[in-house]
This record gives structure tokens, C-alpha cells and sequence, in this order.
């Protein structure tokens, strides 16, 4: 894709160097760290060129663990996750993380070989229009043409993915161009007149909200994956308890309130708590703060929030006044707005009636299940690996019904400690995502939590741990089902269940050891404590195959069509 931009090089020196050291060159100068790929025809001059140099590589078993993978790292580090892959296939193994990354706004820039120019666009071997297969899934993507363009496309890459409203950038690489030689040149600065994204708020707009305040009621935070992409939590924090207004949770935005603080109301949504749903319900202020407004978080438009008024803060303004209409819409970043709002501190509402009207919906109606000494709760499981881990772990998951119990019961008490997919819902997602964590976090515990039939979608990453000696810990949440597709079915097909039960499996353990891995079945509570001790002491990968009550469902619930106010199973 050409781009009208303009940024600014000098050239260094006369020498000349390979499009493919150019490539190693760019990467340093962006202080990358990592990168997660798998190599093939198309970028072996890029991969000499890497032999030759001391850039840290992870090989994964699948290009689609090298995207997971390097999404993971970009969660925990707020650093660009960076993946290289080959042409054709290679590259085409990508898409579903690469749009898993877009609708979750997870910064990578994907490195992707292509065919020689020469030959573009006569189906040559391994060749595919990456470029336009993904145009509609990047912030940007680029298909390189000359070797002394790449130096400046990418520090363009980078500064786009990594600002604004945070996205996958694809860089496109024809080996030919990989080959070339070219001068060096220094990339001073980046002026994109196309691209400037709003980070300091309108002050008017900010005065808007803050009058607001003073009128309402009723009023209540929503707090999306925003707030942890501007790194906004004490700017939260400090707004949330001066105004003393309860806070909801989207999925994604987990750990950017403490789970603990008496205003948290816990995650709201399709399997969310009940204080928060209500409060989302009943409020007259509604303060949305980079949260996107999504259908499994509002339910039934009809019954969303219809008696507030409805503030937006968000750095994109395409998802203000999307799904929800806004009075208050207030462009800009997450941290630089609560800041504003924090310093037109005087005089504020009296919410106390209201504080203590949730406050009692918590205690009343709290998450709950039903005990069975004789089976593992799943929701159990997910309690003990919080308490094991005393709340310090970085937890993983894929998606289904592990996602949300992990969700509801792994009561995350810091920041960029959650990693899930959340708006594409990605199976087999969890398990690389958790090697990406623990290369980004080593010091930190790591823990996938993935279903037995996602698991078995990435589960050739086990010889990343094996080659890397990673500590992960492989939580399978083992109910011999898709589980949610078999909750649904239940549900709603009249327990018609269609190709969800999954009675053949493989041993999970024997599989680890295949791959040189440690590994336990548990059945019991006490299996679970004690394999997860033990897995967390020996500093080493580890399986543990946790047997899980075959047919529980994940409650409370809304159901498709109905609003916040019409849960399901909420006493359990």
C-alpha cells in the first residue's frame, strides 16, 4: 500500500548493506527484543541475515502460536509484538491472529516474505496477496518495493502500531528486496499528516462530564482494555475514589481496578456479576471509559442504560456513538483524560445512597455454585489457582466456558496480569499467548488455562516450552466438551448435542512427556493444590490434566436477545 506520508532520512554512510540487514538494523533501532516466526523460502535471506546476528528468535511449531505468542508478549510488556513468517501459507496462517489482534487492539508488526516483484501477480509458488487478505484486519499494511524503503516503513510501522488506538501492522517483503543492497540511511522523524491520533481531550467536553458529576445520581464507571493501553490505573484509581463512583469491568479490562477495592463491581456483560449489570441497568450516569460497547457487554440495546446519560471516552472516535449514543463524546487518550478530569477536583455529588444500594446487590447476589466434594467445580479450580499463586500470576486462557470462569473467580488484584481473546474469541489463543507472556515476564508465574478441545488446536507449542526450558504452567480445564457449545446446546437446542462432546481424547500427560514435560491428572482439590505447588517450585514447564465436572454451566447468564437486567442462574 503506498502511503502519502512523509518522514524524514538522512543518509549515514555510503556503504552499502542487504535489504535483510537492513531488516536486523530496524529491529534494533526499535529496541526489539524478540521476535516469534517460523521460516520458509520466501525470508531465508532474512533468516541468514538473522544467523548473523544476536536478535532473539523464538521458533514456534505453527505460525499461528508465533502470532498468539507474540500477542501475549505485547499484552504483558506494552511493547510491539513482533512475527516473522513466510509467503503463501506462511503468511495465511497469520490471518486469525492478526484479526484477533485488530478487534482487541493488540500492537504487532508482522513481518511477512513474499514472492520476487519480478513475479508478483502470476500465482507463483507460495504466493499470496497478504496485502489485501488483510487490509481490512490492520491498522496499516505495506508491501515493500525497494530495499532502501524499509528503514523508513519500518519506523513508520512501529510509531503506528504502538500509538493511538493500538493495532497490527503488516509489513509485506519480496525476496528479492530482502537480497538488494542499499545505503544506509538514518530515519530521523515521522510525520504522517494522514495519521494523528487525539490524545489530550477537549477541555469543554471535560467540563461537560465533570458537570455532569454534579447532577447525577446515579452514576457508574465502565472500564475497558483502554484503560491498561494508556496505562491510566492510578489516574482511575484516584477519579473513582475522590468521586467515590462504583466501577464495572469489561472482560478485557480486568486488573485495571482492583478486584478487592470496595467500589469494584466486578465484570459485567453476558457473565457478569450482578451489581454490575444492574448498575449498568439502573444508572443515570454512564461514564464509558476505553471500553468499545460491545453486544456480549450491553445485551439488549433496548434495555441498555436508558435512563443515563451516556459519556464516552475513548482515543477512537469511531466507537464513540457506535452501538450506544452518547451525550458526553470526549476523544482522547485514557490517561491523559482522567488526568484533566483529576485536576477540576471541587465541589462533588452525593452518591452514598447508591454506593450502598450496590454494595448490598454484592453481597446479596454473588457469584455462586453449587458444591460436590465428590467432582472438581471448575470455578474451584480457578479459586485454588488464585490462592496457590496468592493473585500474582499471569493467567492465559483460550475461550469458553474456562475463559469465564477464569474471569470470574481469578479475582485479579494488578494490572496486565489477564491475557484472553476477547472480541474474536480465538480458540487455541491461550497456551501460546502464555509462552509469549513468560518470554515478555519472566520473573512473573505464568499460567495457561485452556479447555481440553482448544488445547488440542496449538498444542504443538509444547516444544517451545521443551527447547526454551519455560516455566509455563498448562492448566486443562477438562470436561470432555466444547463446553460452551455444549452449554448452548443445552440451553437452547434442547440438549441436542451436535459434535461438542469430545469422548475420544488423547492421554494429555503421556503427551507431555513425549515432548519432555512434566505433567499430573488431578480429580481432587487436593490434587490440584498439591500438583500446582509442586509445578510452581520446580521452576520447570508443567500439564496438569484437571478432570472438571462434565456438564456444569457458566452462570449468571443473559441470554441472546435479553437485557442486563433479565439474568439467568444469578443464586446459582
Amino acid at each position: 500500500m503506498k502511503a502519502s506520508w512523509v518522514t524524514e532520512e538522512k543518509s549515514v554512510e555510503t556503504s552499502l548493506v542487504s535489504g535483510a540487514e537492513l531488516f536486523i538494523q530496524g529491529l534494533q533501532d526499535e529496541k526489539v527484543e524478540v521476535l516469534f516466526g517460523y521460516p520458509g523460502g520466501a525470508v531465508l535471506p532474512i533468516y541468514d541475515a538473522l544467523y548473523k546476528s544476536e536478535m532473539k528468535h523464538v521458533l514456534t511449531r505453527h505460525e499461528q502460536g508465533a502470532i498468539h505468542a507474540a500477542q501475549g508478549y505485547a499484552r504483558v510488556t506494552g511493547k510491539p509484538g513482533v512475527v516473522l513468517a513466510t509467503s503463501g501459507p506462511g503468511a495465511t496462517n497469520l490471518v486469525t491472529g492478526i484479526a484477533d489482534a485488530m478487534i482487541d487492539s493488540i500492537p504487532l508488526v508482522i513481518f511477512t516474505g513474499q514472492v520476487a516483484t519480478t513475479v508478483i501477480g502470476t500465482d507463483a509458488f507460495q504466493e499470496a496477496d497478504i496485502v489485501g487478505i488483510t487490509m481490512p484486519i490492520t491498522k496499516h499494511n505495506y508491501q515493500v518495493q525497494r530495499a532502501e524503503d524499509l528503514p523508513r516503513i519500518m519506523k513508520e510501522a512501529f510509531h503506528i502500531a504502538n500509538t493511538g488506538r493500538k493495532g497490527p501492522v503488516l509489513i509485506d517483503i519480496p525476496k528479492d528486496v530482502a537480497v538488494k543492497t542499499a545505503e544506509v540511511k538514518e530515519v530521523k522523524d515521522i510525520h504522517l499528516p494522514g495519521y494523528q491520533p487525539t490524545l489530550k481531550p477537549n477541555i469543554l467536553q471535560v467540563k461537560r462530564l465533570n458537570e455532569a458529576l454534579l447532577q447525577a445520581k446515579r452514576p457508574v464507571l465502565l472500564t475497558g482494555a483502554g484503560v491498561l493501553a494508556a496505562s491510566a490505573e492510578k489516574e482511575l484509581v484516584a477519579f473513582a475514589e475522590y468521586h467515590e463512583i462504583p466501577v464495572a469491568q469489561t472482560l478485557l479490562g480486568l486488573g485495571g481496578f482492583p478486584a478487592e477495592h470496595p467500589l469494584c463491581l466486578g465484570m459485567a456483560g453476558m457473565h457478569g456479576t450482578y451489581a454490575s449489570n444492574m448498575a449498568l441497568y439502573d444508572c443515570d450516569l454512564l461514564i464509558g471509559v476505553g471500553a468499545r460497547f460491545d453486544d456480549r457487554l450491553t445485551g439488549n440495546l433496548d434495555h441498555f442504560a436508558k435512563k443515563a446519560v451516556v459519556a464516552h471516552i475513548d482515543i477512537d472516535p469511531a466507537e464513540i456513538g457506535k452501538n450506544v449514543s452518547t451525550e458526553i463524546p470526549i476523544v482522547g487518550c485514557a490517561k491523559e483524560t482522567l488526568s484533566a478530569l483529576n485536576q477540576l477536583r471541587g465541589d462533588k455529588g452525593d452518591y452514598s445512597d447508591w454506593v450502598i444500594q450496590l454494595t448490598q446487590f454484592k453481597s446479596e447476589f454473588p457469584l455462586v455454585y453449587k458444591t460436590d466434594e465428590s467432582e472438581l467445580k471448575p470455578q474451584k479450580l480457578m479459586q485454588i489457582l488464585h490462592d496457590v499463586t496468592k493473585g500474582e500470576a499471569i493467567v492465559a486462557t483460550d475461550v469458553g466456558q474456562h475463559q469465564m470462569w477464569a474471569a470470574q473467580y481469578y479475582t485479579f488484584l494488578e494490572s496486565n496480569r489477564w491475557i484472553t481473546s476477547g472480541g474474536l474469541g480465538t480458540m487455541g489463543f491461550g497456551f501460546p499467548a502464555a509462552i509469549g507472556a513468560k518470554v515478555g515476564k519472566p520473573e512473573l508465574p505464568v499460567i495457561a488455562v485452556v479447555g481440553d478441545g482448544g488445547f488440542q488446536m496449538t498444542l504443538q507449542e509444547l516444544g517451545v516450552l521443551q527447547d526454551w526450558e519455560l516455566p509455563v504452567i498448562v492448566v486443562i480445564v477438562n470436561n470432555k466438551s466444547l463446553g460452551m457449545v455444549r452449554q448452548w446446546q443445552e440451553i437452547f437446542y434442547e440438549k441436542r448435542f451436535s459434535h461438542s462432546l469430545l469422548d475420544i481424547q488423547p492421554d494429555f500427560i503421556k503427551l507431555a512427556s513425549a515432548y519432555g514435560i512434566d505433567g499430573k491428572r488431578a480429580e481432587t482439590e487436593s490434587d490440584v493444590r498439591e500438583a500446582l505447588t509442586l509445578a510452581l517450585a520446580s521452576k520447570k514447564p508443567f500439564v496438569l490434566d484437571c478432570v472438571v465436572t462434565a456438564d456444569e454451566n457458566v452462570y449468571p447468564m443473559i441470554a441472546p436477545g435479553k437485557g442486563l437486567h433479565e439474568m439467568i442462574g444469578v443464586r446459582g
